[in-house]
């Protein structure tokens, strides 16, 4: 099932894939990797495979069990658009999304360039926003990918942020979330690095979302920038409707 979830732009967490590997400077200290890790100790079955690419279909249908509508971050545990996840089954994802349309749902890729390859099949609904990890400004062509996708609500996570922005383009994104590596081996984030990016959603009107300072103890850090928490969400998200499921199935890929 899904689970509240500590993550501060969200509400809960729905995982229909589970498993990734690491791509680019972003993914070192990987949080998911580490959960799947210490779930695959206690025995949750979910995580029998530890980290690698795993479908999980017994959990395709749980949105449509929700009767309050709720903001679920996909796949908090994976990367929706990995090569070891077929298309087919990306595409159930969204159907499921679309049918159930009273909640909004949050997914994440640092692989833009399939999700851009994908687009043209994808069903892009009010309520599901679609976002990319910019860690470093190798790699903002993943807001280039973005911006070509036929998203409603497009948005950045600039987390963990590794360096300066400086060719930081906010054209058509209407949302940017900034936090800092946390947990072992964390590596710094200047205040300066994170600055630039807010004075740049202020003079663009874009929401900008300060996550957390991050470090080894990122509850000794906060989530304060200078004096104030910012917390701001996309303007144009659409409030989630709740409607009846009925009987219709849900069509469930092995």
């Amino acid at each position: 099932m899904a689970t509240s979830s500590h993550i501060e732009w969200t509400d809960a967490t729905w995982n229909p894939v589970t498993g990734c590997s690491k791509i680019s400077p972003g993914c070192k200290f990987c949080y998911a990797e580490r959960l799947a890790r210490r779930l695959q100790a206690m025995g949750q079955e979910n995580y029998r495979k530890g980290f690698d690419v795993t479908l999980q279909p017994h959990m395709l249908d749980h949105p449509l069990r929700w009767r309050l509508p709720r903001r679920v971050f996909v796949n908090s545990m994976s990367d929706l658009f990995h090569l070891d996840v077929p298309t087919a089954y990306i595409t159930t994802i969204f159907d499921v999304m679309r049918r159930a349309n009273w909640h909004q749902y949050q997914i994440l890729t640092k692989r833009s360039d399939r999700l851009l390859e994908l687009n043209p099949l994808l069903k892009w609904q009010p309520q599901i926003w679609m976002g990319v990890s910019v860690e470093n400004e190798d790699y903002l062509y993943r807001v280039d990918h973005l911006r070509e996708t036929g998203a409603r609500i497009k948005f950045l996570s600039i987390e963990p942020l590794l360096g300066q922005l400086t060719k930081l383009n906010l054209r058509g994104i209407d949302w940017v979330i900034v936090g800092g590596e946390s947990g072992p081996g964390a590596r710094p984030m200047k205040p300066e690095w994170v600055r630039e990016v807010r004075d740049r959603c202020i003079h663009a009107r874009v929401p900008f979302f300060f996550k957390q300072w991050g470090g080894v103890f990122k509850s000794k850090t906060g989530r304060a920038l200078d004096g104030r928490t910012w917390d701001e969400m996309p303007v144009r998200a659409p409030e989630p409707t709740k409607l009846s499921v009925g009987k219709e199935q849900l069509v469930v890929l092995a």
